[in-house]
């Protein structure tokens, strides 16, 4: 699992990685291993300033949302007034440390039916496109790529080509054999 595991964390999330993305999630099975690797990760890549944890476990489907971040970029995201203000009115108690705002996110996602689309946020959206999407409830966006994007389209393609070059180049040194601790920049 740990190789499989390792593996995801390159597909999923070398824009985090490499220090381009606050925060990316991806979804994997479920096995008796999969804790025990997020958990040797987290150590392992806590030097460079990444943390990777379970935010849902789901025993219907037997997957796991797997979120890795950027734990200070999150946490300046977090930090920002309107960032804030947004968050707070779906509910979020912003006085409380990132940590137990990430434990509200993950209650969320396993007691909602429906995803909650301000986990945008986390994930480093912009702030006009988490809102846009859920005023258009998904429709009406001007561009779509890693989301779906409302104001400057330009702009947002910009950042979704740098996402797929860097995971393009990311997995093809790690299929080289170069180990993901070599590919992760420090914070």
């Amino acid at each position: 699992m740990n190789h499989t595991l390792e593996a995801m964390l390159v597909e999923s999330c070398s824009p985090t990685l490499a220090g381009l993305k606050p925060a990316n999630l991806f979804r994997c099975e479920e096995t008796p291993e999969l804790f025990s690797a997020v958990f040797a990760w987290n150590r392992k890549l806590q030097s460079s300033g990444l943390q990777i944890r379970v935010l849902k476990r789901c025993r219907n489907t037997g997957s796991c949302l797997i979120y890795v971040c950027r734990r200070a970029w999150v946490q300046q995201v977090l930090e920002q007034q309107e960032i804030r203000a947004f968050l707070s009115g779906e509910g979020y108690d912003m006085s409380r440390s990132m940590d137990q705002v990430l434990c509200q996110l993950s209650r969320r996602l396993c007691i909602q039916r429906d995803f909650p689309h301000e986990i945008g946020i986390f994930l480093g959206y912009p702030l006009g496109d988490v809102i846009g999407f859920i005023q258009n409830q998904g429709r009406n966006y001007t561009c779509c790529g890693h989301w779906k994007c409302y104001g400057d389209a330009e702009e947002a393609q910009k950042q979704f080509d740098a996402y797929r070059s860097c995971t393009a180049c990311y997995k093809r040194l790690f299929e080289t054999g170069i180990p993901l601790l070599e590919l992760v920049a420090a914070a």
